[in-house]
């Protein structure tokens, strides 16, 4: 016969998946906002308005978008479910 599991079981398997649907959110919005970096800094190299960008933060975000790069070309889905393929 069967055990269902605690009810604090439940409801911390919930949170949990609440907590890392939300992080996957963040690290998209965190790529965007390293994408219009670089380009905003690819923008004031060719002699366009705006302010540099600061060289620490470029790096960061090149680095960001470089892993991102690497962890989607190693998914089978985008990130709606669909495949790629």
């Amino acid at each position: 016969m069967p055990v269902a599991p605690p009810p604090a079981a439940l409801i911390i398997a919930a949170a949990f998946a609440a907590i890392s649907l939300q992080a996957r959110a963040d690290d998209r919005v965190q790529l965007n906002a390293c994408q219009a970096v670089v380009d905003r800094a690819a923008a004031q190299e060719a002699g366009g308005p705006g302010s540099k960008p600061d060289d620490a933060e470029l790096q960061r975000c090149r680095q960001i978008i470089r892993e991102w790069t690497l962890r989607d070309s190693r998914m089978t889905v985008d990130e709606h479910g669909r495949p790629q393929r």
